[in-house]
């Protein structure tokens, strides 16, 4: 007799999401019939595998609460404990978003010590790599206790505790899914990457590296696709660094979300890090132009949201040490966007608009409300005319718009700002949000 089981993302201690309908699949005899019960209402939902094996059932949850028991019941039982109903993400990327207390955080030691909190769960994805998509992995759930919490996602932890002061009592499931010093092309399906040729042309040049996989799908295949399909609330990001040097980034990250949101027929929200300025090799753009590109995914995918981290970073390390920063800006995004809870600003500024007048070059920004310099006078703002030739521009805040001239330009075309691999953001708003470096196109 085959006894029915379940991949390793359904099992004790997990978080399933809160006033949906979620799958929960399996695998069992053929023509085996599989009762599950639901414990927060003794509900019984019935199927019976199929030729293959498997079968998977919709079931409904409550809202936030728990522990719960599930039973699963064929030829054998499964009784799958202290189940929590709540809010799942993914956080998922490259090694900043990997990086936890026991790399060496800001006051790391200290959060750890506080982080026993039966509320917070979290799944870790072990590194793996596959040629095909798996239909499952290796890991289990665990409360956040300070053991578990050293070696979780920094980011991923301060954004769910950040997340439970709005929503109160809600516990929250994080599935850390990352790798450090992978491209984006390992993280979706080769046949995306395949199928698009601005994208396989800039996959070719990514270079072998020592520590990680950089053939497109291998990651994907082992490390994402074995849970699609888990009733997620949404997905944080933070990855690019491993595409220092690509001019299509934002084709690249864009690509991506829309290939997990069709896997999980859900458009779930995508919220992402912009990297931080950092010196990397003698191209003093390649950083500067995947952060544009970044900010420019902005507006060509929906249900999207980005923090800029210029301010809390370190441009001679390229893990920057404070996460919480960080997590924080992850969870207010989601918190003003996903949740409704908080209606504060939650973005720093970001370009909006150019309009000249005579030698002036006029600049708008959403999210502009206060804006101001840090140290009251600016070097970062450059203009260029028609010939496309940049120099260096007096700027001036005036109804929170930044009024440019130079004396080498008579009829500005075009602007940037910030724009420098280790530049850091001196704009900033009223909430003390850095401004996004970007260049008018």
């Amino acid at each position: 007799m085959a006894n029915v089981s379940l991949p390793n993302i359904f099992g004790d201690n997990m978080v399933l999401q809160r006033n949906s309908e979620v799958k929960i699949w399996g695998w069992a005899n053929p023509k085996e019939e599989i009762k599950l019960v639901s414990g927060w209402n003794n509900q019984e939902y019935k199927v019976t595998a199929n030729n293959q094996a498997q079968w998977e059932l919709k079931i409904k949850t409550p809202e936030a609460g728990g522990p719960y028991t599930i039973s699963i019941k064929g030829y054998n039982e499964v009784i799958l404990k202290n189940i929590l109903i709540g809010e799942v993400w993914v956080c998922s990327g490259q090694s900043n978003m990997e990086m936890s207390v026991s790399w060496g955080i800001d006051n790391g030691e200290e959060e750890a010590k506080n982080a026993a909190n039966p509320n917070i769960r979290f799944f870790t994805v072990p590194k793996l790599t596959a040629t095909t998509p798996q239909n499952n992995l290796l890991g289990n759930w665990t409360e956040s206790t300070p053991e578990t919490m050293k070696y979780f996602s920094a980011v991923g932890y301060f954004f769910a505790k950040r997340l439970r002061e709005d929503l109160k009592n809600v516990p929250i499931g994080l599935i850390s899914s990352n790798w450090g010093g992978t491209p984006a092309e390992i993280w979706m399906p080769e046949e995306v990457v395949k199928n698009d040729p601005v994208l396989l042309e800039n996959a070719k040049r990514l270079n072998e590296q020592e520590y990680g996989p950089r053939q497109p799908g291998r990651a994907y295949n082992a490390m994402i696709s074995p849970f699609v399909g888990f009733k997620i609330a949404g997905t944080i990001w933070y990855q690019g660094e491993s595409n220092v040097g690509s001019e299509v980034y934002d084709k690249t990250l864009a690509a991506l979300i829309t290939s997990w949101r069709k896997a999980w027929q859900d458009d779930f929200p995508f919220y992402f890090v912009q990297i931080a300025p950092f010196k990397n090799g003698s191209n003093n753009f390649s950083n500067v132009i995947v952060r544009d590109s970044q900010r420019k995914l902005l507006k060509e995918v929906n249900n999207t949201g980005m923090v800029v981290i210029s301010d809390v970073s370190d441009t001679i390390d390229i893990h920057p040490k404070d996460k919480k920063s960080v997590g924080i800006r992850l969870a207010n995004l989601a918190l003003a966007n996903t949740y409704k809870t908080n209606s504060n600003l939650v973005n720093g500024p970001l370009f909006k608009d150019l309009k000249t007048d005579k030698n002036k070059a006029i600049v708008s920004f959403d999210f502009a409300e206060g804006l101001y310099f840090k140290n009251k006078t600016t070097k970062q703002f450059e203009v260029a005319g028609a010939d496309g030739t940049f120099y260096p521009a007096e700027a001036l805040i005036k109804n929170n718009q930044v009024i440019l001239t130079s004396k080498k330009v008579t009829n500005p075309a075009k602007v940037r700002f910030a724009w420098g691999n280790t530049i850091q953001s001196d704009l900033f708003n009223k909430v003390n949000l850095p401004a996004s470096c970007f260049i008018s196109e």
